[in-house]
């Protein structure tokens, strides 16, 4: 929680002049109640009019000079606040995006849209609050007592009695709150869990018809999180009605103190109501206090929470720096005895895994589900690194490889083809920034999908939806290869990506993508043997070993595991016909 206010360094001047100006409104507040004795003991107790006038001229004027001060107080306050929380948040997204696979994993997206929004939200409330309030109550609370204490010892000494009690009250509430507004906000991520998949898997759901059933457990979640509010509420709630009890005790013993003081002539009438008004003063400023604690509460929970995001994983120092590559070893690729495991995963996904790709190969990737194909293509470009053994590219090993210089010479197919919402143009500059329009008709070509382009009414202009909602899948498919081939890459890896795509458009895809000037080296991650059978050497994976590698007719000969997979989609007598 330290380490984030250290964001707030470029907005030091507000937060002292919002504080300040905080200070001198609350000093002027603190004079009124003198005013008012003043008024009624001179004033009123003389009949002299024209005191009264003059003394309710200086109220008016302590209250405007109060309410300018007020003003710029807001004005720093909230200046100061919500600039930092846009720097905490750009500096938890710039984290986010240099943290591994295996940090996404652990932490879960969630839980990093709640502490992007709602835990981010309430610490600037809380900022925002502290910078008015935490030094102005105290400065009320305990200037109302000194004040008392001009007026006259013996009654003031009942505000000596109150304000340790209060104290007591407010922290005592705070301490015990702070741990329980902590596991609120985790129970709030999982009921955003919950929401994130309902809203993305509606479709789903409908076609099962599993509404109730999803509805049912985002009620028990949403009740779970309504009781934990409710707990940690109740415990909050305590605060008012206990500074309450005690202030109006405390008034209780200050009226009945000031009477016997008045009736003996030690006091005057103003003086009980000034003593009265320091009194009230208190006790809205205790109120304040109160929910400023309960909002500092709930802060610092966040902020412990984004903290704990911004010390998770080890983010790699990145830099566009290219190490020296040897032109022999341009576009090879090679894995050598290569294990990976899964953080807490009790059996590694991938195992002693040993093979070399040539420049401008074509490496077939094939498995049963769960074999591991995916893990495997995602160890090239570092999104998780290696338990064991070593994953070289261009003769270099990834490890040694800044990660913006690595994969700007890798082109990226994922399994779901994720586009962002804009236009097809836009989406397609995310391989290359600086690319021309005739570069990206290129790719789009060689993507099979030029036809997606012309079916819009503005071309490369046209919008899309979040995610390509108003593509077809095949579309959407073909528009994320374009993306990848844009770049030119030295690398390209399609995993899977051809899924959604006919058994002709996939050949035309494959074909074309041979015929490229300069060939990248391939890897193609696929449940089909069609799409693989023409590559240089097949992969195939089973339960995470490579349980052969070879070409399409020698795996057919030795590999009962491939040809399983083969006769499974071309039965022999549909061979046997055609």
């Amino acid at each position: 929680m330290k380490k984030l206010l250290r964001l707030l360094a470029d907005y030091k001047k507000e937060c002292v002049l919002g504080p300040l100006f905080k200070m001198l409104e609350a000093t002027f507040e603190l004079f009124v109640p003198l005013v008012v004795k003043s008024m009624i003991d001179r004033g009123i107790g003389t009949g002299d009019k024209g005191y009264i006038v003059r003394m309710c001229l200086l109220m008016a004027l302590l209250a405007a000079v109060g309410l300018t001060c007020t003003m710029f107080a807001q004005y720093f306050a909230a200046k100061a606040a919500t600039g930092f929380s846009a720097k905490l948040r750009h500096a938890l997204m710039q984290h986010i995006q240099r943290m591994t696979y295996t940090d996404l994993d652990t932490l879960g997206t969630s839980s990093l849209i709640t502490r992007m929004t709602s835990d981010i939200n309430q610490m600037q409330t809380g900022v925002n609050l502290t910078i008015r309030l935490l030094l102005r109550s105290p400065f009320i609370v305990f200037g109302a007592m000194i004040m008392a204490f001009t007026v006259d010892v013996k009654t003031a000494l009942i505000f000596v009695a109150a304000i340790p009690l209060l104290s007591v009250v407010v922290f005592g509430i705070m301490l015990l709150t702070i741990p329980m507004y902590r596991n609120v906000q985790g129970a709030l991520d999982v009921l955003t869990e919950t929401t994130r998949e309902n809203l993305t898997g509606v479709r789903v759901i409908r076609a099962f018809r599993n509404e109730e059933a999803e509805a049912n457990e985002f009620r028990q979640e949403n009740a779970a999180l309504v009781a934990m509010q409710k707990k940690v509420g109740r415990l909050s709630a305590l605060m008012n009605p206990l500074t309450y009890v005690i202030v109006n005790l405390a008034v209780v013993a200050l009226i009945h103190t000031g009477a016997i003081r008045v009736q003996t002539g030690v006091l005057t009438q103003g003086a009980v109501i000034a003593l009265y008004n320091y009194m009230s003063q208190i006790l809205v400023e205790l109120i304040k206090l109160a929910n400023l604690i309960i909002s500092l509460t709930k802060a610092a929970a966040c902020g412990d929470r984004i903290q704990a995001v911004l010390e998770s994983g080890t983010p790699v120092p990145d830099d566009d720096t290219v190490p020296e590559i040897a032109e022999n070893q341009r576009g090879v690729l090679c894995f050598d005895h290569v294990t990976f495991t899964y953080a807490n995963a009790a059996e590694p996904s991938l195992c002693d895994i040993s093979f070399t790709a040539k420049r401008g190969d074509v490496v077939g990737i094939i498995g049963g589900t769960g074999a591991g194909k995916s893990t495997l293509v995602n160890l090239i470009p570092r999104f998780y690194e290696p338990t064991e053994g070593t994953v070289t590219v261009d003769g270099i090993p990834v490890t040694d490889f800044p990660h913006k210089a690595l994969r700007s010479r890798i082109g990226i197919v994922p399994q779901k083809a994720v586009l962002f919402h804009g236009t097809i143009r836009q989406n397609l500059l995310w391989g290359k920034a600086d690319a021309s329009d005739n570069a990206l008709y290129d790719a789009l070509k060689t993507a099979q999908a030029l036809d997606v382009v012309a079916s819009k009414e503005n071309g490369l202009d046209e919008i899309l939806s979040e995610n390509g909602q108003n593509l077809s899948g095949g579309q959407r498919q073909r528009l994320t290869i374009a993306r990848a081939l844009v770049r030119k890459p030295e690398f390209l890896i399609l995993d899977d990506s051809a899924s959604a795509l006919d058994f002709a458009t996939d050949a035309a895809l494959r074909k074309a993508l041979r015929e490229l000037p300069d060939r990248p080296t391939v890897l193609i991650v696929s449940q089909r043997t069609a799409s693989i059978q023409h590559a240089d050497q097949i992969l195939v994976l089973d339960d995470g070993r490579l349980a052969d590698i070879g070409t399409h007719e020698e795996l057919l000969r030795r590999c009962d595991i491939y040809r399983e997979i083969h006769d499974s989609q071309f039965p022999k007598e549909v061979q046997t016909v055609g």
